[in-house]
């Protein structure tokens, strides 16, 4: 699920995680960062199901540089789905289209791996 840019990311997540519920019903945990902390947000998820928000912080301390936690592995996609050309520059005009080149960079990224073992 995609949506427009005018819904922040934290208002929109809720109906991402609903949609993808009945897809992956074992997911119970879900990682995000400072962005997505509130209680609208944990309200939201409780109606959904039996899911869990673990917001990864950056430490106030912290200067320069600082690995955070499970962080690192949404960062490792974008760099791996920014390798693909078309999805490097924002050429698309609708969600669809947008999210139909997401979903064969993905594919493509899946066949390599495979191809590789």
């Amino acid at each position: 699920m995609a949506h427009t840019a005018d819904i922040q990311d934290r208002d929109g997540a809720p109906d991402v995680l609903a949609s993808i519920r009945h897809s992956f019903p074992w997911l119970r945990h879900v990682f995000a960062d400072g962005g997505y902390a509130g209680d609208k947000l944990r309200a939201a998820l409780t109606k959904i199901g039996k899911l869990t928000l673990e917001i990864i912080k950056r430490s106030d301390r912290a200067k320069g540089f600082e690995l955070l936690p499970r962080r690192w592995v949404v960062e490792r996609t974008f760099a791996w789905l920014g390798r693909n050309r078309r999805l490097a520059k924002d050429f698309e005009r609708t969600i669809e289209s947008a999210t139909a080149w997401l979903y064969l960079a993905s594919i493509q990224l899946m066949k390599r791996r495979i191809a590789s073992t």
